[in-house]
């Protein structure tokens, strides 16, 4: 199996490119408007949202420690600010610190993993990319999340959401789970365990459990991604075999 590995450049990169798309959006539409793919919030909610995430992770990262911070209530506007402004105060403190960060600087995070800095620029990153997502479609676009950045976000739900119990379903699922994006030259195969989940690295000598999948998924990077996060349905994509397995993979 093929997994990419991202570069603090690399998202920064990406982050970039997102967050003026996400501003774009956001201006075009009327504070009201509904995000479709967010039931319940408008684009005021949306742009709140990412601007309390952004401040989230601009805390952790400048903490200087391992150690959980406290994080301030969400929904909270600083005085004299408008959800868009607290979101491009946000995303603008938030690449100056991404500029000077070591990726090896020691900063919490939620996943089952080095507690490392380096984190915190591929979460930013693909939040960023989904909610750009969301935003445009709200105004009748939504273009397609780039392929490396979209198969990097699968391998982040894969390697870091579901590991850490974030799934947005209980249940008990057994069996191997294929997914494949062509555009993106990319595969992944996921043992369901229960609760648990196991990554496959097909590549590797010391892997030697049977890879008979029991589903397979096919579709472009960014829509396999978009399915993960419940965006878009996974019958939009080609799937063939158990399609029940399917619910023990859904985040976001």
């Amino acid at each position: 199996m093929s997994r990419l590995h991202g570069t603090k450049d690399f998202w920064i990169g990406a982050l970039r490119a997102e967050g003026p798309a996400f501003a774009a959006a956001v201006a075009e539409a009327p504070p009201e408007t509904p995000v479709l793919s967010c039931p319940g919030w408008t684009i005021n909610e949306l742009a709140l949202h990412l601007g309390d995430v952004y401040r989230w992770g601009h805390i952790v990262v400048t903490s200087g420690g391992t150690a959980r911070p406290d994080r301030p209530e969400p929904g909270e506007l600083p005085a004299g600010m408008n959800p868009f402004q607290f979101w491009q105060h946000g995303y603008d403190r938030l690449m100056v610190a991404f500029d000077g960060l070591d990726p090896e600087t020691p900063a919490w995070n939620w996943a089952p993993q080095p507690k490392k800095a380096g984190f915190w620029p591929r979460r930013m990153a693909l939040e960023t990319a989904v909610h750009r997502w969301d935003a445009q479609l709200a105004i009748a676009s939504g273009e397609p999340i780039e392929a490396k950045l979209a198969a990097d976000g699968v391998s982040e739900v894969l390697d870091t959401w579901l590991p850490a119990g974030r799934r947005t379903a209980t249940g008990q699922w057994h069996g191997v789970v294929h997914l494949s994006a062509p555009d993106a030259g990319q595969d992944w195969y996921l043992r369901l365990r229960g609760e648990g989940v196991a990554l496959l690295d097909t590549d590797t000598i010391l892997d030697h459990d049977e890879h008979h999948a029991r589903v397979e998924v096919t579709g472009t990077a960014s829509d396999l991604l978009l399915a993960l996060m419940g965006r878009v349905s996974f019958e939009t994509l080609g799937v063939a075999g158990d399609r029940a397995l399917l619910d023990g993979l859904r985040t976001g």
